[in-house]
């Protein structure tokens, strides 16, 4: 099988670039498509065919209560009369939740002129003028605050237009918080003639598009009945996909095994813990840290390119944004080094305080390595160990 029809984290995985091969495996933890119904549900999201009527939050309650699982979060609310892609996370899921609003958006909107306009060229021009950064006030049936306030149109695309009827069809891709239904207006003002909007679809959320296994409430409906009814899996794990699905477009790290858990304890991610990157990583983007059998770890926030990664073998990598595994699901590996090892003995012996540091017994060679480790690590930081992307030894 070849590594571009791989699932989801570990697509192109030997199209990645590597620093090192040498780590120990660990048995903890399965692939993404191959964890235990429960764990599946709880790390998992469902691309979700909004219907048009009720609320975003009323959809999102009434998929908790089918599928029985604690909490739910939604990638940005659509109005009641809005149908489309909404991306429903399930438990863990739901830390996911805020990069998934602040994602760009794209909709299918129908509109209605309220004078003549019989030119197509005319309408396409209006919404031209209607592209980049765009000054709305949300409208009077809008959930949120109506304060003026500025986002972008990235792009547009007229599908019809019919003059007698003085109705069209547009496309258009926007950052999240754009309302449409605005912008309609604003293309009524620019024509000079008035316009409202008469439907919305939202055909794209994020990576997430209508055409990847879109799922409808009755969907949901169906496939709790045929697993509480027939014990038949096969359904939900259609329904329901992987957290990491809405991580495929993200910058990759693959980690150590051995680093995971130090990972989610909050360790900073160095260059001893890596395996493989991705090319064209830069200061600042954000990323996501996998594990080698593909599960999400957190994302964070790189501290080095792609290139200084390749030509260092030591170093800030990233820093963690948000972890998305939970503590312990792989084994505590770090504090098993020989710095570590060291520190455990000088402690015990007394020649160092109960935290660790230096005291009046303290031997010279070990203060000196003691004050570099602090300045490399930027100063003195409870819960972040030196030693935590070591290998175990």
């Amino acid at each position: 099988m070849k590594s571009s029809d791989w699932p989801l984290l570990l697509k192109n995985y030997d199209k990645l670039n590597r620093l090192t091969t040498h780590f120990t495996p660990l048995v903890e933890s399965s692939s993404p498509l191959q964890r235990p119904l429960k764990e599946y549900l709880s790390a998992g999201c469902i691309n979700l065919d909004k219907p048009s009527n009720p609320s975003s939050h009323e959809v999102v309650s009434w998929i908790k209560n089918i599928l029985r699982v604690e909490k739910t979060g939604h990638s940005g609310t659509l109005d009641p009369k809005v149908s489309g892609v909404l991306i429903v996370c399930i438990d863990k899921a739901t830390r996911l939740v805020k990069s998934q609003q602040n994602a760009g958006k794209e909709y299918v909107a129908v509109f209605r002129l309220h004078g003549e306009v019989k030119d197509t060229k005319t309408i396409r021009q209006g919404l031209e003028k209607l592209v980049g950064a765009q000054f709305q006030r949300p409208p009077l049936i809008s959930a949120v605050k109506r304060q003026l306030r500025v986002r972008s149109i990235y792009e547009f695309k007229l599908c019809d237009y019919d003059p007698e009827r003085q109705m069209g069809v547009y496309w258009i891709k926007c950052e999240s918080g754009t309302y449409v239904r605005t912008h309609c207006v604003h293309l009524g003002i620019v024509l000079g003639v008035g316009a409202h909007m008469e439907e919305l679809r939202r055909v794209r959320s994020g990576v997430t598009s209508e055409n990847d296994h879109i799922a409808t409430m009755h969907d949901v409906l169906d496939a709790q009945y045929m697993y509480d009814h027939e014990r038949n899996e096969a359904y939900l794990r259609r329904v329901v996909r992987p957290l990491e699905a809405l991580l495929v477009n993200h910058k990759r790290i693959i980690v150590k095994d051995s680093a995971v858990n130090a990972i989610c304890y909050g360790a900073k991610v160095l260059v001893p813990g890596i395996l493989f990157f991705d090319d064209g990583i830069e200061v600042g983007q954000e990323i996501v840290l996998v594990t080698t059998k593909g599960e999400a770890i957190a994302l964070a926030i790189a501290m080095m390119t792609t290139s200084s990664i390749a030509s260092l073998d030591h170093g800030l990598v990233a820093k963690i944004k948000r972890v998305i595994m939970e503590r312990d699901t792989y084994s505590r590996k770090w504090g098993l080094g020989p710095y570590a090892s060291k520190k455990k003995e000088l402690i015990s012996s007394g020649l160092l305080d109960q935290h660790g540091k230096p005291n009046s017994k303290t031997p010279k060679d070990w203060q000196s390595v003691y004050h570099y480790i602090k300045k490399e690590n930027g100063g003195d930081k409870k819960g972040v160990k030196p030693e935590a992307m070591e290998e175990d030894e």
